[in-house]
């Protein structure tokens, strides 16, 4: 909210109902301590309720609270039903209450929209870019749990939760707790959290690639799918952190470095003997050649000209193929 005013009213703008519902949840955390809801919260749905009622409740004193919070949630019909009733309530709204109009669209071109900036504000919800999404988890753990988190590690966690930023602010709220009194999430956190079996069983089917063992490799990948129902969504993230991290190991084992040394380097965990066993079959120009058609693949998933479960399986195959 605003230092120098409060804001009365909100209108949250976006088609995608899981972003919208978690931006909702935080206005209503930021407005309302939960013991304060019973008595300071009224929450409908447009259908169900009449402008009237809604303007009698934000005028209404608020009781064991500073305000009287109204979301209306739902409300592209009932903004342009109202446009007169609101339109007036615009220029004088109630100082202790809070409106909340959630909508799909929200036309600036309105006088409803030329008057929102005067006495509150606007917040569009849509689904960031991928390369916009570290940003947006770097603000968000500052801001929701006082945690830093680095630029590589909010990249490692939307490799390993997929890009879908509710699911990501849910990861964050997670990881946040388990970090507990540490002032940031570690990539130690988010492997050990967040992707510690899916990294396990990608590794093991890797582990069969590498052998040249398509059957195994394929039936440990189809277990993947199986056991984790968020998979497709995040099988070439968990992919791609192996495959990076057996790219960058190489290059350094090709230098002399030793297995010890790189393993504290790049935070290789588990059967390290069993990941360098891995790169020693494997040149460099190969692992660069699993990471380019991985990217293909991904590429192919995201602008659906493939099936995940497909595709993977696919990749999987022509990996094993000499």
């Amino acid at each position: 909210m605003s230092g120098k005013s409060p804001e009365l009213i909100y209108v949250i703008a976006g088609k995608d109902a899981s972003l919208v519902g978690a931006e909702c949840g935080r206005l209503i955390d930021e407005l309302l301590e939960p013991s304060q809801r019973v008595t300071g919260l009224f929450d409908a749905k447009a259908g169900a309720v009449t402008a009237a009622e809604v303007l009698d409740d934000l005028r209404t004193l608020p009781f064991l609270t500073d305000k009287r919070v109204v979301l209306v949630r739902d409300a592209d019909d009932f903004v342009s039903e109202n446009r007169p009733l609101l339109e007036k309530y615009f220029d004088n709204p109630c100082p202790t209450g809070r409106l909340i109009l959630v909508v799909k669209t929200w036309s600036k071109s309105t006088k409803l929209a030329k008057k929102l900036p005067k006495v509150g504000k606007l917040i569009s919800v849509a689904q960031p870019s991928r390369r916009e999404l570290p940003q947006r988890l770097i603000e968000y753990a500052s801001d929701a749990h006082a945690k830093k988190i680095s630029y590589n590690s909010a990249r490692l966690l939307i490799d390993l939760a997929g890009d879908e930023l509710s699911r990501l602010y849910g990861e964050i709220d997670k990881l946040a707790l388990y970090a507990d009194a540490d002032k940031s999430i570690e990539p130690r956190h988010i492997e050990a959290l967040t992707g510690h079996n899916r990294l396990f069983n990608a590794f093991a089917v890797i582990d069969a690639i590498i052998s040249d063992n398509p059957a195994v490799a394929v039936e440990r990948l189809r277990g993947m799918f199986s056991q984790d129902k968020s998979a497709e969504y995040t099988v070439v993230g968990a992919f791609a952190f192996h495959f990076r991290r057996m790219f960058n190991a190489k290059a350094l084992l090709d230098k002399g470095t030793s297995p010890g040394q790189i393993a504290k380097m790049l935070g290789i965990w588990g059967d390290t003997n069993g990941f360098f066993a891995q790169i020693r079959q494997r040149s460099l120009k190969q692992i660069g050649r699993f990471i380019r058609q991985l990217a293909e693949t991904d590429y192919a998933i995201k602008t659906g000209r493939a099936n995940a479960k497909v595709a993977m399986e696919q990749l999987v195959l022509r990996l094993c193929s000499k």
